[in-house]
């Protein structure tokens, strides 16, 4: 049964809800803007309504097979393990989908929905904390870079829980190296902010 609730957990977080929303609104988002498949592309490319869409969906599909483990894993010693791994599976789907030969999308919006199961009072303020930088710099991908550095401290701090710590170190880890391109056009000034429109 902990197999198959992880294995489910990993072809979950692998459908790709930005290409899907995308495809419904007559556009393959990985073939413009960005070319990722997540909710800010989706934004960029379709507008704020697909894009909150793609982001609530690829939240939930992090959320759902840990819940789904937390109602049927029946032995409480294994249960919060089994509930942190399927969070790992479905992240992992997120990132290296099979339905689209292994690349898939940067995992932030997974990451929080993992979190706000597993660590509510850390994943808001990690997000609160995106907003500021966002808010104060305009650059998305530095929110997000700098929410998955601080995420496994705030989940220590807050919760004292070795297994999420350790799940939000490697979360981290992955978004950080899934955001390489990005921290290079920021070392150069290239990356695009939401507060600079694009030339024309």
């Amino acid at each position: 049964m902990d197999a198959l609730l992880i294995v489910g957990a990993y072809l979950l977080g692998a459908i790709p809800f930005g290409l899907v929303v995308g495809k419904l609104a007559g556009m393959d988002v990985r073939t413009a803007g960005s070319g990722n498949i997540g909710a800010t592309n989706v934004n960029r490319l379709l507008g704020k309504k697909l894009g909150l869409v793609t982001l609530v969906a690829d939240m939930v599909k992090g959320i759902v097979p840990m819940v789904a483990a937390g109602w049927l894993v029946a032995d409480p010693a294994r249960r919060d393990l089994v509930v942190v791994l399927c969070g790992a599976a479905a992240f992992l789907g997120h990132l290296f989908p099979v339905y689209l030969k292994f690349r898939g999308g940067k995992g932030v919006a997974t990451a929080l929905g993992i979190f706000l199961y597993l660590a509510p009072l850390a994943a808001l303020s990690a997000a609160a904390l995106f907003v500021a930088v966002v808010y104060n710099w305009g650059y998305v991908s530095l929110g997000s870079l700098t929410a998955a550095l601080f995420m496994p401290g705030l989940v220590w701090l807050l919760y004292r829980a070795p297994a999420p710590a350790l799940l939000a170190l490697g979360l981290g880890v992955l978004i950080w190296l899934k955001h390489r391109d990005n921290i290079g056009r920021l070392m150069r000034h290239e990356e695009k902010s939401w507060r600079k429109k694009e030339p024309s």
